[in-house]
């Protein structure tokens, strides 16, 4: 189960919710050098709602699983620091419209 809001998983055993995966969590995964294993927890199996439905479909398919996208709280961050008349320009390889564009599709079929 996932919060409405952040698509993050719901905390708590009663709640259906996930494990907590905190910062020394992290902290520890990065000194390993588990670079994979921690983007795969911080965005499939956390808030990447597109990244989830994919890789779900990918794995039913027996395909490769697609590169994971940016997280739902990301999408939050940046929603935030607008509402406070901050303008935030987003780098990368696709744009955040063509990255809903891309979503919007996939959810059609």
């Amino acid at each position: 189960r996932y919060s409405l809001i952040t698509q993050q998983p719901l905390g708590g055993k009663a709640r259906g919710g996930g494990q907590r995966f905190g910062e020394m969590e992290v902290w520890a995964l990065e000194g390993y050098g588990a670079a994979h294993t921690l983007q795969e927890i911080l965005t499939i199996k956390s808030d990447d709602i597109f990244g989830r439905a994919s890789t779900y479909e990918s794995l039913v398919k027996g395909e490769v699983i697609r590169k994971p996208n940016i997280p739902a709280s990301f999408a939050v961050l940046v929603s935030e620091l607008k509402g406070m008349a901050l303008n935030v320009l987003i780098l990368g390889e696709k744009t955040l419209a063509e990255r809903r564009a891309e979503e919007e599709r996939f959810d059609e079929n």
